[in-house]
């Protein structure tokens, strides 16, 4: 399969003239309804990257979005997703195979829209912008009609005459849909308790591997990336999903891991501690018993010596 070259849209009038809609009322924030797209290929398969922030609520059966391998098909009724500026989206339609016309919106942000503003640095502390697509926000049908009616606000203010306070509201409106967003996330990491409980087992299995297979000394310590690449899921909602059910970082648990392996090393063995930090993937002993140290208030000696 050929790699293909994502294709870049710079700006939200060019992405208006691909949808085949009108260029939108203002060039640097458009609020699009998905039923009066007209520009629908029967069959595309592209990668796209936007230079501004999409947040979309979709339902569409035959539509699939990909990043990597990952796939989501849009079955479901109230599916919310977002995307950061230069993400890559992989966009696979099959419009022969779709039972009902799509619905929904799409909300479409430039970054210099937000400019000198408090969301401009507040929209990058929402971790749902970094997360793939099958991490996607199921809104229940109380939620869905909650967004829909900020969005409903957020129109009537477009489609109003510009005037020197319509930025300030409309920012105001999506400082308030993005914090229902955060709500309903943490919701969603709650209720989808049986997907998620086995991704807390998937982590111990992968850490409990990891830990007894040697590969510290080779590889080092498990960075979260790798962590996050193992269980299929972006390094953004690993970390919130763990913060949420467990109170902890998915760094927190590997650290956990190392100081459980090493009080097993320092109990049972007469391995010195720089070759418990060296098997244990430490470059120098002293970070770890820095690490040893912050998690258990003992030294690593001193906790060898209180078995004597």
């Amino acid at each position: 399969m050929i790699n293909m070259k994502p294709h870049s849209i710079k700006s939200i009038s060019e992405y208006h003239r691909v949808l085949g809609i009108p260029k939108p009322e203002h060039p640097l924030i458009s609020l699009i309804n998905i039923d009066s797209i007209t520009n629908r290929p029967e069959r595309v398969s592209i990668k796209v990257v936007f230079d501004f922030y999409a947040i979309a609520l979709k339902r569409m059966d035959g539509i699939k979005y990909k990043y990597g391998q990952l796939n989501y098909d849009f079955e479901d009724d109230g599916v919310l997703f977002f995307m950061s500026p230069n993400q890559v989206l992989n966009v696979e339609i099959f419009e022969q195979e779709m039972s009902k016309s799509p619905s929904g919106w799409i909300l479409l942000i430039h970054p210099d829209f937000i400019w000198n503003t408090l969301l401009a640095q507040s929209i990058k502390q929402y971790d749902f912008f970094d997360y793939s697509v099958h991490e996607a926000l199921f809104l229940s049908g109380k939620e869905e009609k909650i967004l829909n009616g900020i969005i409903e606000n957020i129109q009537q203010e477009y489609h109003s005459n510009l005037d020197d306070f319509t930025k300030q509201i409309i920012v105001t409106h999506v400082e308030n849909l993005l914090s229902y967003c955060e709500r309903f996330y943490h919701r969603q990491f709650i209720t989808r308790e049986k997907a998620h409980h086995q991704i807390l087992i998937r982590l111990e299995e992968l850490l409990n591997k990891y830990f007894n297979d040697d590969h510290l000394i080779s590889k080092g310590l498990p960075t979260v990336q790798y962590v996050s690449a193992q269980l299929n899921v972006s390094v953004s909602y690993l970390s919130r999903l763990l913060k949420v059910l467990t109170g902890q970082t998915t760094q927190q648990h590997v650290h956990n891991k190392v100081i459980e392996k090493a009080k097993e090393k320092l109990s049972t063995t007469d391995l010195s501690i720089s070759e418990i930090a060296y098997e244990l993937g430490f470059e120098h002993s002293q970070a770890f018993s820095r690490l040893f140290k912050s998690k258990t208030n003992w030294s690593p000696l001193a906790f060898r010596q209180s078995f004597n």
